[in-house]
């Protein structure tokens, strides 16, 4: 498994603080009123310079542990040159300390500021310290009058300008203590104790959610409609601690109603889900909600009203339209002498950001392309036809979603140096603030260096393009596959041409130095679309060949090589048939994988990194999975691929542990405050929120942004998130996450409808086989029953009394413990299979056992303690009672309190939760028949002192001395 590269955004402040009248009181001395620290990365022990913004004419370095700011001289004033820290919290009438170590290469004098980072720029406080060559540390302390919260516009700053010469100045053990709130602040609503799809569930598929609770045994469910009327009730079950959320959680499974209708909530106790339908309607709008983001993501045409509503209309951006400079001639960077300018209009902008970047417009386009073709070879391509998209195009007799890729299609094109090659990105010299609308960019446009990532990617998508638009326009394909051949050749005579990882500055560096997974992904591509030998040759021989490259963590705009496969099992190719069996194969086996994590977790996120944290992203990658688990589904026709498919949906759409919506506009508590330059309502009011189907990045255990950092140290993979705009770690939306949503998305409003109806039951299942026998209970296992079209659902276990059947148990798993029986009785039981149709399969061959004499008979336990405020002391005898030697032993029972083991005697002591297990150790092992055996411990304890009732040996009771 490949992890990321390094986080690509370095933002900036969304605006600088400029002079104005001091508001707070500064002093002299140390006086502070807590310990609290309020700046994050003031050590810059990372390596980082995050999340330190700098300003136009600064650039930011860490080296050797301090972050030196490169300063370009001749600004005006101080304010024209700015490194800071956004989302500060001041409480007004609180003490803070600021102190930092600093120095510059020439002497210079600074000004450190305390104030607010949008208008009006309200400054709190400003201290000016005149730098030396020396590194020294400086303080002062000050008393807000205005309060910034935590999620506020608070902000620190460095004011560098006012110099003609060129300097660098380096800053370390940058500190701001102070004030008496405590640091992590309002995160947002309180999640609910009850997680559903806050948008539909399915009629006739698995019907999940998830409550949060401590209690360890069943609580009772109720389902009520819109009305209040109750219409199912049920049991939870528990399911325990769940590590990516840290929740004690309960499966609330409530499939077996089946009622189309709007506005049905869950209840437990007192705790509510919020309101769900049972209903595929909702998906069949979510498709094309999902494919709309990319016409409002579009870059130098006007998004107008008639296709969006006035609220999210706006002019184009970059169009040489002034303020901005246009894309229509943009040269190489400074440091890129390419000698040449390129007319990049068009694209779509990648982020919350105004840049274009060819690596992240790869997959996102191919998945937009792949949408329809996966939909035309194996599923209904009716739904993406012409007229079904809002957008300029809709009438002119080709496919709308084909309209929209071709906007992406057709900037990546134009990304192609004359040698072949693909510039890496375009965006802006220097990051640009929120709010910015594109129209209003002011910044310079700028080329970075051609790389071997991004004219794979070219390569890969051009022959995608080629294969799509033979018989639509061929004029269009023709010039694809001639872009795609110049460029794989390019790549072939270039293979190691690497993007500069520190090439962040104004847009995000999308460094990749691992290609085998470009390589295998644009040669797929070319070879299914041109069936040249060649290009087969790279295929096969390719080392991720047959899905080596299919992993539980998912695919990405760095890792491809899915992308190859997915291709090579949908287009027919001329591939060897066992080729492309074991190419279909590898997506069955990742998905059952996915599977597998599913059922471990009280969340249905199937995603699964090396050391369980969630990475920037998460929930593009989660849906890509999703996509794995639709694709085995389209190969096997298997049920459970198809509810794998939606339990991850109602992940995105609610039942997670945040308790918000993943996806802008639908929902009771979606999110609304994604990291976007106009969609940026949080900043001013003026501008919307989000439109509708536009998925957030979600949970990031990274936490690389300031407002994260703040907010969430500590915080657990799932619950790493927060709405929040300037949380861009968590929060930010791209067009490769939204390609992957909606891929998704419309595979899911495809198969919403129902499946094809099932009439072949399942298999036989296998006998039940007896273990872990004890004189009242037993575990039965069997071998599963297999069915292909709709899956087993869950199996009828049937207790043979005579010439009696009696159904004991229904259960969906393999295994059953059976309890309440006699001791030393003989007993006989069968398994039934159903499957998701609601056949049936023929009775499994009967399973016979005997359960073991009655446990006093066996053993016997004499527990004698002795007790103080705090804890007590525990002496217990074991008696052997019955007619054989036990070779060893073990004891085990249950506190029923919450007592703890400190310290154990004559045995192997060990507790987990309430469950204390003793053995043997080797000099009284043996234990004869009548023999006993003394052993005993210290444990902290409270009044009253409850003594253990539970105790068995070797899985008997045992009787009481």
């Amino acid at each position: 498994m490949r992890s990321l590269p390094p986080p690509r955004w370095r933002r900036q402040a969304t605006a600088t603080l400029a002079v104005a009248a001091l508001t707070g009181a500064l002093t002299s001395g140390t006086a502070h009123a807590a310990d609290y620290e309020r700046l994050v990365n003031g050590t810059f022990s990372g390596g980082t310079a995050d999340p330190w913004w700098a300003s136009a004419g600064v650039t930011n370095r860490v080296v050797g542990g301090e972050l030196c700011a490169a300063v370009t001289g001749g600004t005006a004033n101080p304010w024209d040159a700015l490194i800071g820290q956004n989302g500060v919290p001041f409480e007004a009438g609180q003490s803070y300390r600021m102190s930092f170590d600093a120095y510059a290469t020439a002497p210079q004098s600074i000004n450190a500021n305390a104030g607010e980072s949008v208008a009006p720029y309200r400054t709190i406080a400003r201290h000016t310290v005149a730098l030396t060559t020396t590194k020294q540390t400086y303080s002062f302390t000050f008393t807000p009058e205005l309060d910034f919260p935590e999620l506020g516009n608070g902000q620190f700053s460095f004011q560098l300008g006012g110099n003609a010469a060129n300097n660098t100045i380096c800053f370390d053990n940058i500190s701001l203590v102070g004030g008496v709130k405590p640091p992590g602040g309002d995160v947002g609503p309180a999640p609910r104790k009850i997680n559903a799809d806050q948008v539909a569930y399915v009629p006739g598929l698995p019907k999940r959610a998830t409550l949060t609770s401590t209690a360890t045994t069943p609580q009772t469910w109720t389902l009520k409609n819109a009305a209040g009327a109750t219409v199912a009730t049920g049991q939870t079950t528990p399911k325990g601690l769940d590590s990516a959320s840290g929740d004690s959680t309960h499966i609330i499974d409530f499939s077996s109603y089946d009622t189309t209708g709007a506005g049905y909530t869950l209840s437990v106790g007192t705790d509510t889900s919020f309101p769900f339908d049972i209903s595929a309607d909702r998906f069949k709008q979510l498709r094309y909600d999902a494919l709309a983001f990319f016409y409002h993501q579009r870059s130098g045409i006007e998004i107008q009203a008639q296709y969006v509503g006035d609220t999210y209309a706006r002019p184009a951006g970059h169009l040489n339209v002034a303020p901005n400079q246009g894309d229509n001639n943009v040269p190489c960077k400074a440091d890129v002498p390419c000698g040449y300018t390129l007319d990049v209009r068009g694209g779509w902008y990648d982020a919350g950001d105004h840049g274009k970047y060819v690596v992240n417009g790869g997959i996102s386009a191919w998945q937009v392309l792949n949408t329809y073709e996966r939909a035309l070879r194996l599923g209904d391509a009716s739904a993406l036809g012409d007229g079904k998209l809002n957008i300029p195009e809709k009438a002119n007799g080709v496919p709308d979603i084909l309209d929209e890729a071709r906007w992406e299609v057709e900037f990546l094109l134009k990304m192609q140096a004359p040698d072949g090659m693909a510039h890496h990105k375009i965006h802006d010299a220097e990051w640009t603030g929120l709010p910015l609308l594109p129209h209003q960019d002011p910044q310079p446009r700028r080329l970075s260096a051609t790389s071997t990532a991004a004219t794979l990617n070219l390569a890969a998508v051009a022959a995608q393009a080629a294969r799509i638009w033979k018989t639509i326009d061929p004029a269009f394909s023709a010039k694809a596959q001639a872009a795609a051949v110049k460029a794989y050749a390019a790549a072939k005579a270039n293979p190691n041409k690497i993007a500069d990882p520190n090439d962040g500055t104004g847009g995000g560096s999308y460094s990749d130095d691992k290609l085998a997974d470009e390589f295998y992904w644009a040669a797929a591509e070319m070879f299914a679309t041109t069936g040249e030998a060649s290009y087969r040759a790279d295929v096969t021989g390719s080392t991720l060949y047959k899905g080596q490259s299919l992993n539980q963590r998912g695919f990405d705009w760095g890792s491809t090589g899915p992308l190859g496969d997915i291709t090579l099992a949908i287009v027919p190719n001329g591939l060897p048939a066992a080729d492309v069996a074991a190419i279909r194969q590898a997506f069955t086996t990742t998905a059952d994988g996915l599977l597998s994590q599913l059922t471990t977790r009280a969340y249905p996120a199937p995603y699964q990194t090396e050391n369980g944290t969630y990475e920037w992203g998460s929930n593009g990658l989660i849906a890509n999975n999703a996509s794995v688990l639709a694709l085995a589904h389209d190969f096997t026709g298997a049920a459970k691929y198809r509810e794998g498919v939606f339990e991850v949906l109602h992940y995105l759409l609610g039942r997670n542990p945040v308790s918000y919506s993943y996806v802008t506009g639908y929902g009771t508590q979606p999110v609304k405050n994604v990291h976007h330059r106009h969609w940026a309502n949080q900043l001013d009011a003026t501008l919307p929120t989000a439109p509708p189907g536009v998925l957030s990045g979600g949970p990031n255990s990274g936490l690389q942004d300031p407002i994260a950092a703040r907010l969430l140290p500590g915080c657990k993979p799932q619950k790493c998130f927060v709405d929040h705009i300037e949380a861009y770690s968590l929060n930010e939306v791209t067009v490769n996450w939204n390609s992957a949503f909606a891929w998704i998305a419309n595979w899911a409003a495809e198969k919403a409808g129902g499946a094809p109806a099932d009439t072949t039951p399942p298999t036989v299942p296998g006998a039940p086989v007896a273990s872990d026998i004890t004189a009242t209970g037993a575990k039965l296992t069997w071998t599963a029953s297999t069915d292909p079209e709709s899956g087993v659902k869950d199996y009828d276990v049937i207790a043979v009394e005579g010439d009696a059947l009696r159904v004991v148990a229904t259960v969906t798993g393999t295994s059953y413990t059976a309890t309440g029986l006699r001791p030393d009785t003989a007993y006989r039981f069968a398994v039934v299979a159903r499957n998701n149709a609601g056949l049936r399969s023929g009775m499994s061959p009967f399973g016979s056992f005997t359960t073991k004499p009655d446990g006093a008979t066996y053993c016997k336990v004499t527990y004698r303690q002795s007790t103080w405020n705090t804890g007590l002391s525990a002496y217990i005898t074991i008696q052997n009672t019955s007619s054989s030697t036990w070779p060893t032993w073990t004891l085990k029972f249950t506190w029923p309190g919450n007592q703890k083991i400190t310290q154990g005697w004559s045995a192997n002591w060990t507790q987990s939760g309430q469950m204390v297990t003793a053995t043997n150790v080797a000099w009284n092992a043996n234990v004869p028949p009548g023999g006993t055996v003394q052993i005993g411990f210290n444990a902290s304890s409270t009044p009253p002192h409850t003594e253990p009732t539970d105790f068995t040996v070797n899985g008997q009771r045992c009787s009481r001395g």
